[in-house]
């Protein structure tokens, strides 16, 4: 009988107790991300590329390299949540692009350009002299002016066309 009385208040006392302890809080569904890295020219996988994932309001980042076949695969990712995808690769452009994680599982293709020439102010551009020519974007209008003169250069730059600068060579 004390044995009895021993397991009925032993199994009360552990039901009067739900509180006790931390809950436990199940982690948000995740999905399943493949990423595919080609060429853009040929269409031939990248491979050692990083894939950078970053989560809409985090502070910090996953990386993956992909593999010969140009595919990385994350599967940590919550469904539902926004995730900026950059990818860097030696030889080609960055490829930067935000993403909504909608689906259990999904499938992205990237394809890598390589960089263009560098833009330099010593070249020759056709296209930004013909741009400037007919462009009145971003300029003030003659009309702003008070005193109604066109672009004249000023005084100080007519005396100085006459006169020959000395700390400049001249030629012969």
């Amino acid at each position: 009988m004390v044995l009895g009385l021993s397991v009925g208040l032993t199994l009360f006392a552990q039901d009067s107790t739900t509180h006790r302890g931390r809950k436990y809080k199940s982690p948000p569904p995740t999905s399943r991300i493949e990423v595919t890295i080609l060429r853009n020219d040929d269409g031939k996988p990248v491979e050692n590329a990083a894939v950078v994932f970053q989560l809409e309001g985090d502070k910090g980042n996953m990386e993956l390299k992909t593999n010969e076949d140009g595919k990385a695969s994350i599967d940590v990712l919550p469904t539902g949540s926004k995730v900026l995808l950059q990818v860097i690769a030696k030889g080609y452009k960055t490829f930067g692009g935000d993403y909504k994680i909608d689906k259990p599982e999904m499938t992205f293709e990237v394809k890598l350009k390589r960089p263009g020439q560098q833009y330099s102010i010593y070249d020759n551009h056709p296209e930004a002299a013909n741009s400037k020519d007919g462009a009145t974007e971003g300029k003030p209008s003659d009309s702003s002016k008070k005193d109604g003169s066109k672009d004249q250069p000023a005084e100080s730059a007519n005396q100085s066309d006459t006169k020959p600068d000395s700390s400049q060579p001249q030629p012969q």
